[in-house]
């Protein structure tokens, strides 16, 4: 039983897993929408919303903690200078997953995930 557990394994090590959020973090940061499968995406969106709470504050501390998750100069600097004060009066609900399509190769439900 999964009950109260914090978050999605994906199949992946740790390692893998933090890497897959992170790129995946980079490329929704870049181009303000992408696809992925739905639980990857129900993942991503805990992990991206805490990124730009952070990033809201738009000091120095934003940037090194921004810095230290993404380790992605520009995504870091579009983030903090770009995005994040589009959702200064925000609490919250930065992202928004719509389901998209089955993947044909092995039945994956694709979702779409974009920055609101």
């Amino acid at each position: 039983m999964r009950h109260r557990h914090g978050y999605r394994k994906l199949g992946r090590t740790s390692a893998h897993r933090k890497a897959l959020l992170m790129n995946l973090s980079i490329a929704l940061i870049e181009h303000g929408k992408i696809e992925t499968t739905v639980e990857k995406a129900k993942e991503l969106r805990s992990f991206i919303e805490k990124l730009i709470t952070k990033a809201k504050k738009g000091d120095s501390n934003a940037h090194r903690a921004v810095f230290a998750v993404l380790r992605n100069k520009e995504a870091t600097k579009k983030l903090v200078n770009e995005v994040a004060p589009q959702y200064a009066e925000r609490n919250g609900g930065f992202t928004r997953i719509t389901r998209t399509r089955t993947r044909r190769g092995d039945a994956a439900e694709m979702a779409f995930i974009e920055l609101v």
